[in-house]
């Protein structure tokens, strides 16, 4: 028989509360068994007059409200309280009733700018140390990487600026007095020895830079973001933002530094790609006694490449292939120059394969910690099993936090313009995500315990460890079958 159903109007009123039509799985109740921001409305109180002005918005509840738009894969604040007007999930989570008002969605603009980067960095390291409490962070193993995100600029917007560097250049002109070099006599224009770069920015966020991740790709204007996960349970415990410029490998010892103060461990291994591989990176990572498990970068083919050259740190002494030593130079960068003499090239068998076809000698850049570049590299050949399974596991840890935050919590494009909204941006899903691990290894134990709890009359409470006391007793209410 053909069914039908009466679509007039609807029941208004139920006796019951919205949390019984969320199923128990959602992600939002997961999240909200662990989610503690007790802590928040005396971190933002300096923000608010205590006498002056109509009451704000309840801090906690804009946080929720950001979490549960990322959590959701909902990243712009419009859409979001459209959603939330709908959706039973959202409203319960931030605390809203099905008659309550929902605040505009400037509001949570007017909020980020008011609060600054500062706290939304806070509730990221709050995340962090809620699953270190876990013991879900083993604080040995870190794996480093970094990503580019796609700034929210078109490419209308992008101008080639050179005015600036003209500008630069005319007033240094104008403060030097003529002189043959930089005069060229009446009527003729003054030359200069400075090159202008020509480089695109956009005019709408100027803290964008053009970079690319592919060699076969366009540049784009981007930020980069440098991200540090622990290696146990891909928990994120140190999240930054620079410019996409900045190279990531000058970004690592920094790295380190804030994980072992935040987490308050010891660090014994560090894994990145080759484009982390220095030999400063080397060289201050074994002074610290922590295992680098970085690809070296390859050399550049030649035919006397560098590797032949026998290097002595303590005596401070090069070697050519030829056992002719190489007179020490000047210093450049984080490095030294060395260089053969005339007449010990002049008459070497090696010249015609060692020297281009116009030098007469050999010039050699030694960097700073050339020895444990020599030492990582030697490492790297001997394919050990330890270090290539912690490069396995920093392959699917790290760049699958990568993807997770673009594929699921729209991190694959920023939002809102200017490198501290980028950062608010990235600290937010950075938390999100770590608040589904801690939510997972939440649910996951507590049917672990259900099922040993209904199977047996014999009591394991007493039994269990720091972490399951933790996840059950880190919300008053009791968790719902």
């Amino acid at each position: 028989m053909l069914g039908r159903k009466a679509r007039g109007q609807m029941e208004m009123v139920f006796a019951g509360s919205i949390a019984e039509f969320i199923p128990d799985d959602h992600i939002l109740m997961r999240v909200d068994r662990v989610l503690d921001l007790s802590w928040l409305a005396s971190e933002v109180a300096d923000c608010y007059s205590p006498h002056h002005g109509r009451p704000g918005i309840d801090p906690e509840v804009a946080v929720r409200l950001m979490l549960a738009g990322l959590l959701c894969g909902i990243v712009h604040d419009r859409r979001l309280m459209r959603e939330a007007q709908v959706n039973l999930a959202i409203r319960w989570f931030a605390g809203f009733g099905l008659t309550e008002t929902l605040p505009d969605h400037s509001s949570l603009t007017r909020i980020r700018q008011r609060w600054g980067g500062a706290r939304f960095k806070r509730i990221f390291e709050k995340s962090v140390e809620a699953c270190i409490a876990a013991k879900l962070v083993g604080g040995d193993m870190l794996h480093v990487d970094a990503t580019l995100i796609r700034a929210d600029v078109s490419w209308s917007s992008l101008a080639v600026e050179h005015v600036e560097a003209v500008s630069k250049v005319n007033d240094d002109d104008d403060n030097q007095p003529p002189s043959p070099s930089n005069s060229g006599g009446p009527g003729r224009p003054r030359s200069t020895s400075i090159k202008l770069k020509r480089v695109k920015r956009s005019r709408t966020d100027r803290d964008a830079r053009m970079a690319t991740n592919k060699y076969n790709q366009r540049l784009e204007p981007c930020f980069k973001q440098h991200t540090g996960v622990d290696a146990k349970c891909g928990v994120q415990v140190d999240v930054s933002v620079e410019r996409a410029d900045v190279h990531e490998g000058a970004m690592l010892l920094k790295q380190v530094a804030r994980v072992e103060q935040l987490t308050g461990k010891k660090l014994s291994t560090v894994t990145a790609d080759k484009a982390y591989a220095s030999a400063n990176n080397f060289a201050t990572l074994e002074a610290r006694t922590i295992r680098a498990v970085i690809p070296p970068a390859k050399t550049r083919p030649a035919k006397v490449p560098l590797s032949r050259f026998a290097f002595d740190q303590f005596n401070d002494v090069l070697r050519c292939p030829r056992g002719r030593h190489l007179k020490p130079g000047a210093r450049t960068g984080r490095g030294r120059f060395y260089r053969t003499k005339t007449r010990d090239c002049k008459g070497c068998k090696l010249a015609v394969d060692c020297l281009s076809k116009t030098a007469r000698t050999r010039s050699i850049i030694i960097q700073d910690g050339h020895g444990a570049l020599l030492r990582a590299r030697r490492r790297h050949a001997k394919k050990l099993p330890c270090d290539r399974a912690a490069y396995n596991s920093h392959r699917f840890r790290v760049e699958g936090v990568h993807g997770e935050a673009k594929t699921r919590h729209g991190l694959n494009r920023a939002i809102r313009r200017g490198l501290e909204n980028i950062a608010i941006q990235t600290w937010l899903t950075a938390a999100a995500i770590n608040l589904k691990r801690l939510a997972k290894a939440a649910f996951a134990l507590f049917w672990q315990l259900w099922s040993q709890i209904t199977g047996q009359n014999t009591t394991i409470i007493s039994q269990l460890d720091h972490s399951a006391r933790f996840l059950i007793n880190m919300r008053e209410r009791p968790i719902s079958n």
